[in-house]
């Protein structure tokens, strides 16, 4: 692998490794995709078809809610079971370094000799909504190495982290008992692409109360389409309590993951696919203009276009109609 320059060859020589089991080169290929290297693109083209079997788990919520204790209870329930599982832990940036805190690697130190779990924290690098903008492709890394189980465990800045619901097969909301959050993430969201919601320090005062006010106004505001009408069913999450810390109610809560996974596989995770496969293709399309905006002879160009824009000589629909046309493509006309 060492004496090949071809980063094609180099990355089949990686995901043949990684898909054997080689945790090293997992890693390696991981750092490629995290780092967008030569090998990250010829890599995920070889371990692409590979993918598309594992259980993808978003797990989000607030700051404070026990995301990362959970996670670590979570880990301990299928290793009980004797199941594999991944974890991609996105971290807020370093903003020195842009380099993942690490936070969540510590806290589950204690699986880090078991090869059959496997752990890797991910920096967001300001990537808004809760993930790194590279977390589908590690997901579909781990996919592709045989992870059955690959648990996506987002920031937890806050209200805004809906994007995990497109990267996921099912979504967990962690809320924790009379935070006051409850209102917040039905107006927010949040609640909105909850496959199920977690009341996590279920020992605490309230939790009961919390639990039962989550389900009382996903009740209310779920409402039921007519018979007539082709719209998606909107959601009604089941509602569990959770103490992490314990233990009490991890058994449960991956219980009715496999419940909604077994769902999914009867055909009604066609939906959260196809949200998967468009979100990585128009992230990957994004990038790709982006990347040819500010390539060799148009980057002075693509400068004093926007700098036309911050001077409002020019709005931002012309500008991006002016782009487009650098690139050869005509934009849409009304």
């Amino acid at each position: 692998m060492a004496g090949s320059a071809d980063p094609v060859d180099r990355a089949r020589d990686l995901v043949a490794a990684a898909t054997t089991g080689d945790r090293r080169s997992l890693a390696r290929l991981l750092t490629a995709v995290e780092n967008r290297t030569a090998l990250a693109e010829p890599a995920l083209r070889e371990l692409y078809p590979r993918a598309g079997k594992a259980h993808i788990v978003g797990i989000t919520g607030p700051p404070g809610a026990g995301k990362s204790t959970l996670v670590a209870a979570l880990i301990g329930e299928l290793r009980s079971a004797g199941r594999a599982v991944a974890v991609v832990a996105v971290d807020p940036s370093s903003p020195i370094t842009g380099g993942a805190l690490l936070g969540d690697r510590v806290r589950m130190q204690s699986y880090a000799g078991d090869r059959d779990v496997f752990i890797r924290s991910m920096a967001a690098r300001g990537h808004a909504g809760g993930l790194a903008s590279t977390t589908g492709a590690a997901t579909a890394v781990l996919d592709a190495a045989g992870f059955e189980l690959v648990l996506v465990e987002t920031v937890g800045t806050g209200q805004s982290e809906v994007e995990v619901a497109a990267a996921a097969d099912t979504t967990v909301v962690l809320e924790a008992p009379e935070m006051g959050d409850e209102v917040q993430a039905i107006k927010a969201g949040l609640l909105e692409v909850a496959d199920l919601v977690v009341v996590n320090k279920g020992d605490k005062p309230g939790a009961q109360r919390t639990a039962a006010q989550l389900r009382a106004m996903l009740v209310a505001s779920g409402g039921q389409p007519r018979p007539t009408d082709d719209r998606p069913r909107p959601k009604r999450p089941e509602v569990l309590i959770t103490t992490a810390a314990t233990g009490a109610g991890v058994a449960e809560l991956l219980a009715a993951l496999d419940r909604h996974r077994a769902a999914a596989q009867d055909g009604a995770g066609d939906r959260a696919r196809l949200a998967r496969a468009e979100a990585q293709v128009w992230a990957i399309l994004s990038e790709r203009l982006r990347d040819r905006l500010v390539g060799p002879g148009l980057t002075e160009s693509t400068r004093a276009t926007l700098a036309a824009v911050a001077d409002h000589r020019l709005d931002p629909y012309a500008a991006a109609d002016e782009l487009l046309r650098r690139l050869g493509i005509e934009p849409p006309h009304d």
